[in-house]
């Protein structure tokens, strides 16, 4: 049966942006993948006889190591055809895949992003999450949002902890409104802006769209608290589940 290594190299050039490094002269087929901020090994692909896998057969098989975060997770896969205990990197819950089509290419391709992710430094994971739903507190005595809002639905605001392009923000106008106003998108991320006036504080600025924009009574401080147990918008935080659907 024809290995993925060559598909799998490929993949990962293309998603991941790297290229296979062989370190070892007697190994000339284990390939070496890392990520390009913190040097770590996300990937290991080998070969290796048959039979030092537990196989019946001596002949060279492709496998595909990965780390898994979860440990008790890593020692169920490794009891499944087609998984096995990390060959020669069995610390740190490392799991070897094989290549030859037990494991389909798919399913390999999801363990390999898992491996990545648990790997990647803060500032991969954050740049790699999936968008999230924020509130952020607006404070009406400092800034003009609406005033803003009614000559463009494109605003600079100050940047977030945490916030990427791409997420949604919920804009709580401080008292005396008190509650969500706006919901926007955030286009634009680390806008170089240092600020400072003794009372408001940044370093750098983001873009956030106009997407829609919820009555006074709504979303008051009191439905927040009562209904979704908000109690405070001091800055930016996530939401539950049932708040993003509500404001959605």
């Amino acid at each position: 049966m024809k290995s993925y290594r060559e598909q799998l190299f490929a993949y990962i050039k293309k998603k991941y942006k790297a290229s296979p490094e062989y370190l070892w002269r007697r190994y000339p087929g284990y390939a070496v993948f890392r990520h390009q901020d913190n040097q770590k090994w996300f990937a290991l692909i080998m070969d290796v006889p048959g039979n030092k896998l537990g196989l019946e057969t001596e002949e060279m098989v492709d496998i595909l190591n990965v780390k898994i975060p979860d440990p008790f997770l890593a020692d169920i896969l490794a009891r499944q055809e087609g998984f096995f205990p990390g060959y020669h990197i069995r610390k740190g819950n490392w799991l070897s895949i094989s290549l030859y089509g037990v494991v389909s290419f798919e399913e390999i391709c999801r363990w390999l992003e898992e491996g990545y992710m648990a790997t990647a430094s803060a500032k991969t994971k954050q740049a790699r999450r999936p968008a999230k739903d924020w509130i952020i507190p607006a404070n009406p005595k400092y800034y003009d949002v609406e005033a803003a809002f009614s000559k463009e639905n494109e605003i600079n605001w100050k940047q977030g902890r945490g916030i990427k392009t791409g997420d949604t923000v919920f804009l709580y106008m401080a008292a005396p409104v008190s509650a969500i106003l706006y919901k926007c998108k955030v286009t634009k991320t680390d806008i170089p802006s240092p600020f400072d006036n003794g009372k408001v504080h940044m370093t750098s600025l983001m873009k956030i769209k106009l997407l829609k924009r919820y009555k006074p009574d709504q979303f008051t401080f009191d439905v927040l608290g009562e209904k979704y147990g908000i109690h405070a918008v001091r800055g930016p935080r996530g939401i539950p589940e049932s708040l993003s659907e509500a404001l959605k």
